[in-house]
């Protein structure tokens, strides 16, 4: 215990424990040096006392070790620590640090905020209540212009304004003020120690107001500890804090001076909102903070930029001279309202190069890039380099290219054109049938869009009747004509049709010139029919012996008026016979070959009108040859000879399958081989080739077939080259082509008598009257069925017309 006389404070060792031992015990404490003595322990009662007054200031705690021991001094018991507490007693008065403060206070300081802290120190234990310390004001000189201007925290010490304080402070008022303070110990307590200390006070104007605002050039380099402005609080115990707005590189030092950590840049942020703080030792604030306003100035570090365009610009051919065809946007990220952004333009290059400089211009100060020539060629691509530079191109100034790309785009110009002017003439025949092409006009259009290609044709002059029907196609400028009504020689022998042509789509920067057309002259001729001649069939009965070159008869037409013919011959397969071209007489060409007696040898004689080869008619010649009989022939051994061919019978118009089985084992030799195969071929002649064919079945037969739908009714001997064993033999297949009935049955038709009839025919006529009339019936009937069958057959029956 402090402060009490040592004699009478026993301290009791309890408990200590039960030691054995034969003699005597003695109790030792043992102590530091520095506290040698302070301590004893009466050895009957094992008391622990001190020896002189304890002061807990100067040692707060004593640890001491008890030992026990016998008398002898051996060791019996310990060494044990034992530890002595100091109690405190209130033994000491607080101090303040200070007899006498001095404070300077800033007009503006809000209420409640301490502005100075008082300090006093006590000696006492901390943490009792012996150095539980509250502070007080005890008086306030002046005591205006309130008496309560200031407060003080109790615990903290800390003073401040109050309400009226921090309303009414005012250094023109007053600007001293002088405080007695008191601090006690033992707390809340009404006793307790106490001491007082004076506080004077200056009140000073406030220097915490508003900035002007601050402009800082980007990029600059002039960074902390230089600083560009400067805060300043008035009041003491100041600290200083700072906060940017969006965030940036500042801050602020403790003499309030305000700095840059790094560049700023414009383009990413171009004006800041500071905000400083004023703040005590605790961190709050004296003051509403004071907000800079820092513009960032622009520097000219940034070149104008040209956006690229996501497709070319296009202007129409035919523009006038300035129309705006695009506008540069060149964008410069310096400060829009600063020559930094000032952009102009001016024109490098064009390619391709117009035929006079530049077909385009653009302007100095908008960039509109705008028509300079006239002639602009429609489908043509001009790439365009322009020079954007700021400073409105002054000295000092950066730059860059832009690329513009402007497409001409077509317009419907140009006027169809017709590839001629006049078309025919054209001659139609009166019976020609409607929906026969006539002509085809042909218009070009020289612009390049398909839409303004596409052209119109209409008859506009000569068919005043409808007579002709135009038929378009305005995709490729053609324009069929074609008849659409019947056709009169008598009423309109001829035609002069005025076809005009033009654009679908409107035309544009032409004059109102004439339409375009074209004519198309159309004549119209009498029909004409195929030449009819003096006879249907001729018959000429010659020797063999008939040398070439005789004359055996010549053909001529029916009417002596009828136009000139032209003749020719056809199935002369032994070209026996030739016919002269224009007077149609018949000739041998050659010695006629042997053969059986009265050999019959049938031709055609095709006859075409001169102008007109397509209007023809043909007549059979048959020519009956008186031989001699043939000396005996040498058999070859090898060779095989030739069987008569027995008459074989085909129907025209063929309308079914039809043909001639030809076998060559009818034809082979002694001698031959009858393992070797046969080989058929027929006779090289055109017209044969022409109205034949012939195809192989097998090693031994061959199968003959008419290549025409039509032949010409009569006895065909059909030439055929036989090769057997490496021996060949021409053979000639007997066929004969006629009119059949519904029966497939041969119609004969009778020839023209000759001559005036005998008494014996005409008493004869007179007795079968009735036999004779039946008869006649049905020839007449029949020669009308095959003269039906005639006219009937089809066009590509008739047979060509061969060489003479």
């Amino acid at each position: 215990v402090q402060d009490i006389f040592p004699h009478r404070l026993y301290l009791k060792l309890s408990p200590l424990p039960p030691v054995h031992s034969e003699g005597p015990t003695v109790v030792h404490v043992a102590d530091d040096e520095v506290t040698e003595g302070l301590f004893g322990v009466e050895s009957d009662s094992g008391f622990l006392f001190v020896t002189r007054p304890l002061d807990r200031e100067e040692q707060a705690q004593y640890t001491l070790q008890v030992t026990i021991t016998a008398e002898d001094g051996s060791l019996l018991w310990g060494p044990q620590s034992l530890i002595v507490h100091v109690k405190d007693v209130n033994d000491h008065v607080p101090e303040f640090t200070k007899a006498e403060y001095t404070e300077t206070l800033s007009q503006g300081t809000h209420a409640d905020i301490p502005f100075f802290y008082l300090s006093a120190i006590d000696g006492d234990e901390p943490g009792t209540a012996n150095s539980d310390l509250r502070y007080h004001i005890l008086s306030q000189t002046p005591a205006q212009p309130s008496l309560d201007m200031f407060q003080l925290e109790a615990r903290t010490g800390g003073l401040a304004l109050t309400e009226k304080g921090s309303s009414g402070l005012d250094p023109t008022t007053v600007s001293h003020y002088q405080l007695l303070v008191q601090v006690k110990d033992l707390g809340d307590q009404a006793s307790g120690h106490r001491t007082m200390a004076t506080v004077n006070i200056a009140v000073v104007a406030n220097t915490w107001l508003p900035h002007d605002s601050i402009h800082l050039a980007e990029n600059l380099q002039n960074l902390c500890p230089s600083s560009f402005t400067h805060v300043h609080w008035s009041g003491g115990g100041v600290e200083y804090h700072l906060e940017s707005q969006p965030p940036g590189p500042f801050k602020v030092n403790e003499e309030g001076n305000i700095c840059m950590t790094q560049e700023l840049d414009r383009e990413m942020q171009d004006k800041y909102l500071l905000s400083v703080w004023a703040r005590n030792v605790e961190g709050l604030a004296y003051s509403d903070p004071l907000v800079l306003t820092v513009f960032v100035t622009d520097e000219n570090d940034n070149p104008p930029n040209c956006l690229p365009a996501d497709s070319p610009s296009e202007v129409l051919e035919l523009s006038p001279s300035g129309m705006e065809v695009t506008r540069l946007q060149a964008t410069d990220a310096d400060d829009p309202t600063s020559p930094n952004a000032h952009v102009v333009y001016k024109l490098l290059s064009q390619e391709p190069a117009g035929s006079e400089g530049f077909s385009f211009t653009v302007d100095h100060d908008t960039g509109a890039v705008m028509v300079q020539d006239t002639s602009l060629r429609a489908g043509e691509l001009y790439q365009l380099l322009v020079l954007a530079a700021d400073l409105a191109g002054g000295e000092g100034g950066l730059s860059s290219t832009c690329e513009v790309t402007i497409k001409v785009l077509d317009v419907n110009d140009h006027a169809p054109v017709f590839t001629a002017s006049q078309y025919g003439p054209v001659s139609l025949s009166e019976d020609t049938e409607p929906g026969t092409q006539v002509a085809t006009v042909t218009a070009t259009d020289a612009d390049l869009d398909p839409e303004y290609t596409l052209i119109d044709f209409s008859i506009v002059e000569g068919d005043p009747n409808g007579t002709f029907v135009l038929v378009p196609d305005p995709q490729s400028g053609h324009a069929h004509i074609r008849l659409q009504k019947k056709l009169d020689y008598t009423s309109a022998p001829s035609y002069e049709l005025v076809i005009m042509a033009k654009n679908l789509a409107e035309l544009v920067g032409l004059r109102m010139d004439p339409p375009v057309t074209a004519t198309v002259t159309v004549l119209v001729e009498e029909p004409m029919w195929p030449p009819v001649l003096s006879q249907e069939s001729y018959e000429v009965t010659i020797p063999d012996s008939t040398p070439p070159g005789t004359i055996l008869l010549t053909i001529g037409p029916e009417d002596p008026q009828s136009p000139p013919l032209r003749f020719s011959m056809m199935n002369d397969s032994e070209g026996w016979l030739s016919i002269e071209e224009h007077s149609g007489e018949v000739r041998t060409a050659s010695k006629l070959g042997s053969g059986q007696p009265k050999e019959t040898y049938t031709v055609q004689v095709v006859a075409e009108i001169t102008d007109h080869p397509n209007l023809t008619t043909t007549a059979a010649l048959v020519l009956h040859i008186i031989r001699d009989p043939p000396p005996p022939a040498q058999k070859s051994p090898s060779l095989p000879v030739p069987v008569p061919s027995t008459l074989q019978i085909l129907c025209t118009p063929q309308d079914r399958p039809q043909g001639v089985i030809i076998s060559g084992l009818q034809q082979r030799g002694e001698h031959a081989d009858d393992d070797d195969p046969y080989s058929f071929t027929l006779s090289e002649d055109p017209t044969v080739q022409r109205e034949w064919r012939l195809r192989t079945l097998n090693g031994t037969h061959a199968y003959l077939t008419m290549a025409l739908s039509w032949l010409e009714p009569q006895e065909y001997f059909v030439p055929v080259f036989l090769t057997h064993s490496a021996q060949t033999q021409k053979l000639r297949i007997r066929v004969m082509v006629c009119v059949c009935n519904s029966e497939r049955r041969c119609l004969l038709k009778v020839d023209r008598m000759k001559g005036m009839p005998t008494l014996l025919s005409a008493v004869g006529i007179m007795v079968g009257t009735l036999v004779a009339i039946g008869f006649f019936l049905i020839l007449i009937f029949s020669h009308l069925a095959l003269a039906r069958k005639k006219v009937a057959q089809p066009r590509d029956s008739i047979p060509l017309k061969a060489s003479v």
